[in-house]
């Protein structure tokens, strides 16, 4: 039976994070060729030498330039599409963001984010949607957070951005499906990455998230990344627009407040000063 990807290529940036191997490995199994893109060569090579030795005979090229930069994007862009001299799914994962209160935020800071988060994704679907349409359409996967949806104290840069990058997603999926584009996002709770190593680690902070998770366990790659894989192969041919919450059941409940994380990356006086609506140093303690 012939795979249900063959003949297809896809572009996952951000391609050396956990998510975006398990991404690959989903899409490749299915008989994809995958284009990795990432700014260390040398993670990247690591990255296509673990899914070589899980299917042999997959398709998996690199590409080692800077996704939120257009010449980098660009470039992973064309080596894509340069493999079957088309592109049919696009997968941005770059993203991420730390703690910090939100008065401890300047101009600078806070546009970082919104531009590690939303505008690597814009840049991906601004570039990818012309080669896209060359072949009749494609699907684009976007990566966004139960943050999103769900307020977190301390984390507001992140959840700004990724609020909006689900309006991205509505907005792209609304203009482009004229050209057969179809355009989601998954919405996953925490799961186990490379960002959130230390969280995993600490078993108080594991506990506070797990509370917080009805089906009893956090994430891991395996679990975002099947459902990557639906909405971008043929199976949801008939979605686009959405956000799919893929996270144990956590947006039933709320995120933990987690003012201790705070204290011990800034300072108590650094945490009073945010509860009470004050301004200080930007510094960590």
């Amino acid at each position: 039976m012939t795979p249900p990807l063959k003949g297809k290529t896809a572009l996952i940036t951000g391609g050396t994070g956990a998510l975006a191997k398990a991404c690959a490995l989903a899409l490749v199994k299915d008989g994809a060729s995958v284009v990795l893109a990432a700014r260390r060569a040398d993670a990247l090579a690591k990255a296509r030498t673990e899914l070589l030795q899980q299917v042999p005979d997959a398709q998996v090229e690199c590409h080692a330039g800077d996704a939120c930069q257009e010449a980098g994007l660009q470039g992973a862009l064309d080596l894509a599409y340069g493999l079957q001299q088309r592109l049919d799914i696009l997968i941005p994962t770059v993203g991420g963001a730390g703690f910090r209160p939100l008065l401890q935020h300047d101009a600078t800071s806070f546009t970082a984010d919104l531009h590690l988060n939303l505008v690597s994704a814009f840049l991906a679907i601004r570039h990818g949607a012309p080669l896209m349409a060359r072949n009749g359409g494609g699907s684009i996967v976007c990566i966004s957070s139960t943050a999103a949806q769900m307020t977190f104290r301390w984390l507001s840069s992140y959840c700004t951005a990724k609020a909006a990058l689900e309006s991205l997603v509505r907005s792209a999926a609304e203009e482009l499906a004229s050209a057969g584009i179809r355009v989601n996002s998954v919405r996953p709770g925490l799961f186990q990455s490379e960002a959130t190593t230390d969280l995993f680690g600490n078993a108080e902070l594991s506990q506070a998230f797990l509370e917080q998770v009805p089906l009893g366990r956090l994430g891991k790659p395996g679990d975002i990344a099947g459902a990557v894989r639906y909405l971008a192969g043929p199976e949801s041919g008939w979605t686009t627009g959405q956000s799919l919450a893929i996270d144990g059941g956590n947006e039933l409940r709320r995120n933990p407040q987690l003012d201790h994380v705070i204290s011990a990356i800034f300072g108590e006086d650094a945490l009073r000063a945010a509860l009470a609506g004050e301004e200080t140093s930007r510094s960590p303690a």
